[in-house]
């Protein structure tokens, strides 16, 4: 009696430490989604006017990705993750294909020199932003089935050659900073599922060599890269981005000059309303709010390491792993860029930057997440 006193109590408690963090998850997530339709309201507000005729053009769009995200993360939230396994050919197939779909005249569309969008009966998609969660469903559901050999070279040439495959499509169009996050999320992954460290010192050479060929293979690159080293080389060409960016976040000071008060959203800095919105939060908000909003999307990534480590399945840790993983190296990205840490790319900011296809498939992937937890809630 008293051993089944105890094994209820330590079940209790249990049950109400994965509640909480499923409530720190659910509640952060919201608040990003929330904040950042306000956000890319005032980002995009006087850009919008001028260029559509409505200042709310991107906040329609932003609040319709809002409500289906959510409705996305419900679902899912219900939809045992395990079932997953069963999609991970179909959701990879169908990946590749819409990636494959931006070079196809009439169905693929060039915005700013990139082909990155897709058009089928009036609703744009931008595919990359689904291949990173297929990758992750793809490797998740390989490293779980065969970790025991994973140390073996031949075992790693799967999620390799699929992880590859998505690097290549994205790169065409092309993406560079969309083929990182699939690169540095795939070797997180098999790091995490067993890679050897033998093996793991091959890749990290391998793409310590890729990046500047890369970087060498596209003169806008080398042009981009000269712009980080010195910005005022060229204010009014390469550098003239990160120095508006740079201009945003030193006027915001400690405390911002005000929410909807920023002045670089007055054309000064272009994509303000998406690469570069973490410039404009800088400004309205300060250090302060900046540091706010890290610390939002530190306490998410916590919860969905803490639901992972906790999961009742190698499959659904991995999954944990690779959502986790995605979202702190889009952040960590996105941060640099703006901030001038890394040469600038276009990254938009997980939840908060404009974008619909990025906002509903991130917030279906937080939705898996709460299964998870769900799950593993119940076995306790």
């Amino acid at each position: 009696m008293r051993l089944n006193l105890r094994n209820l109590f330590i079940l209790s408690k249990n049950n109400k430490k994965h509640s909480k963090i499923e409530a720190f998850l659910i509640v952060f997530t919201i608040f990003l989604c929330i904040f950042g339709c306000f956000m890319v309201y005032s980002a995009s507000s006087y850009n919008a006017l001028k260029y559509y005729g409505s200042s709310t053009f991107f906040l329609k769009k932003q609040i319709i990705g809002c409500i289906i995200g959510i409705f996305a993360m419900i679902f899912f939230s219900f939809f045992d993750y395990k079932k997953l396994k069963n999609f991970k050919w179909v959701i990879l197939f169908f990946s590749i294909v819409a990636l494959a779909l931006v070079f196809v005249p009439g169905i693929g569309f060039a915005n700013y020199g990139a082909r990155r969008w897709i058009r089928i009966l009036g609703i744009s998609f931008q595919p990359s932003e689904l291949a990173k969660f297929a990758l992750v469903l793809f490797c998740a559901s390989y490293l779980s089935e065969g970790y025991k050999n994973i140390k073996y070279f031949k075992k790693l040439l799967p999620p390799i050659f699929v992880g590859g495959l998505l690097c290549l499509l994205v790169i065409l169009e092309p993406n560079m900073s969309i083929t990182m996050c699939l690169a540095l999320t795939l070797v997180v992954m098999l790091v995490v599922g067993g890679m050897s460290k033998k093996h793991f010192s091959i890749f990290a050479s391998l793409g310590a060599c890729a990046v500047p060929a890369l970087i060498i293979a596209e003169p806008y690159r080398i042009k981009r890269l000269v712009a980080f080293v010195d910005p005022w080389a060229n204010p009014k060409g390469e550098g003239f981005q990160l120095i508006q960016s740079l201009y945003a976040l030193g006027n915001g000071g400690l405390f911002g000059v005000g929410l909807f008060n920023s002045r670089q959203k007055y054309l000064f800095l272009p994509f303000s309303e998406s690469d570069f919105i973490f410039s404009i939060i800088g400004e309205e908000l300060g250090l302060v709010g900046a540091v706010f909003v890290l610390l939002a999307f530190t306490t998410i990534i916590f919860c969905i390491i803490k639901i992972g480590l906790c999961a009742n399945n190698r499959f659904g840790c991995l999954l944990c792993t690779g959502i986790a993983s995605i979202i702190a190296i889009q952040v960590a990205l996105n941060v640099a860029v703006v901030t001038g840490s890394i040469p600038p790319t276009g990254l938009p900011l997980p939840f908060i930057s404009a974008g619909s296809t990025s906002l509903v498939v991130f917030m279906s992937a937080i939705g898996v997440v709460l299964n998870i937890n769900k799950q593993s809630k119940s076995r306790a």
